[in-house]
């Protein structure tokens, strides 16, 4: 695996900072957020230093139970090339469902079962065949637990490496998030998992409220990570490190001041250990489980996965009986979680609509209001423009000059005449019939 030292995630509103920090090896980057044909400024000037740019993708759902997108994974490996990369990046997750459409906005945890496994490793190869460099999968943070799970983490992540040759990007906060809410011990993840299969490290901060650890990147790293840091370097010397940091950007000093801490922590010296030998990287399949059984049948087993995922997704975003197994309380904080960062995002990538509205609580009110009964079918753009809708059907903001602007902005991205009463009188008669 290619050497990449340490680096930072590169994000927009930090861009001038990170070309400024000094002794920076390499850059990381959420590859839904560049296009490959107008790369940004920032990134090029980077890339000319000698700066390694990776592109870290966020929305490919691996572990759902429906294939993965072709145009999805076309657009990944085309900004690979644009930028050089040695390797793509994405995650051990899912974000959708096809039956019924719900769309998570966020990673959530696929369910460690030997059909879930299938699904995912089936996933891994089409990706890998599509991709042009080497892929290399991050373990994620979760707030729930599913019941029944037949792998522990460290099982899970051997036999998907074993089966398809992956890489593994290990996030040692996700490790702490996952210690706090789901009762699993970090170390035992690092003990019994391939380390020479390790690509590189995140390391990001977060906060711990009534019990609960929210992986939020807007904290400082905090102690108890670095320490996880620093019993994975004491088994293997890891070919990158990266902090994360996604909001609340703090003073370019600060930032500084943590990549030191991370230095620090994954200095020169040696490993301790080489860690635990698995079976050969980039080796053929094995189409039998270490127990000699025959794994899922690959078909069916999307099926069940594909029920499983959908019946907790809805609970989560639709409203929808909690599955039976889960936590209740745990799910109510995932979907506020959800919830929540859904108004976040959407403002973010409309930030007309708190002005419009009157202000960012005003804002919240309404889009959590729409939200509790709209999920989001079809990504965060098309979400802001549903909510302006919902408000226009309902003859809201209540402020005509406020209205106004509103329906002028809802035009000005659809190009259309604004819903009125009669569509939703329809939509209304329509929802009584079904």
């Amino acid at each position: 695996m290619a050497h990449l030292g340490v680096g930072i995630g590169w994000r927009p509103e930090i861009a001038e900072a990170v070309e400024r920090l000094p002794g920076l090896d390499w850059v990381e980057v959420v590859a839904e957020n560049i296009c490959s044909g107008h790369l940004p400024a920032s990134l090029l000037r980077l890339r000319e230093r000698g700066v390694r740019v990776v592109p870290h993708g966020v929305s490919l759902g691996l572990g759902g139970a429906d294939r993965p997108d072709a145009g999805k994974l076309a657009a990944l490996g085309e900004r690979a090339v644009a930028l050089g990369a040695p390797l793509v990046t994405e995650h051990i997750a899912f974000v959708r469902t096809s039956s019924p459409a719900l769309e998570a906005g966020h990673l959530l945890p696929v369910r460690r079962t030997r059909d879930a496994l299938a699904v995912l490793c089936e996933n891994v190869r089409i990706a890998q065949d599509a991709l042009p460099v080497p892929l290399a999968l991050e373990n994620i943070a979760a707030l729930i637990s599913w019941p029944g799970e037949e792998l522990t983490e460290a099982q899970f992540l051997t036999e998907l490496v074993e089966r398809t040759g992956v890489r593994l990007l290990i996030d040692v906060a996700n490790l702490h998030t996952n210690r706090v809410n789901r009762g699993e011990d970090p170390f035992a993840v690092l003990d019994s998992i391939p380390l020479d299969a390790l690509a590189y490290v995140h390391v990001a901060g977060g906060v711990e409220r009534d019990g609960v650890w929210h992986d939020t990147h807007a904290h400082p790293v905090p102690e108890v990570v670095l320490d996880i840091l620093a019993e994975l370097r004491r088994r293997v010397s890891p070919p990158g490190v990266l902090l994360e940091r996604d909001d609340d950007f703090p003073a370019e000093a600060e930032l500084a001041g943590e990549l030191a801490a991370i230095r620090g922590v994954v200095g020169p010296a040696g490993p301790a250990s080489a860690g635990p030998a698995p079976s050969p990287l980039g080796s053929a399949p094995d189409p039998r489980t270490p127990e000699g059984e025959e794994p899922a049948e690959p078909e069916r087993a999307r099926v069940r996965v594909g029920v499983e995922q959908a019946a907790l997704l809805s609970a989560l975003v639709a409203g929808t009986p909690v599955p039976e197994g889960f936590d209740r309380r745990r799910v109510r904080v995932q979907a506020r979680a959800l919830a929540a960062k859904r108004a976040g995002v959407v403002a973010g990538l409309a930030p007309e609509l708190p002005g419009i509205l009157g202000g960012e609580d005003p804002y919240r009110e309404a889009f959590l209001g729409y939200a509790r009964n709209r999920p989001m079918t079809a990504g965060y753009r098309r979400d802001a423009l549903d909510f302006a809708e919902h408000l226009l059907i309902r003859d809201l903001p209540a402020d005509p000059a406020a209205r106004r602007r509103l329906t002028t902005w809802w035009q000005d991205r659809v190009g259309a005449r604004p819903p009125r009463r009669i569509v939703r009188w329809a939509r209304t008669l329509v929802g009584r019939a079904a």
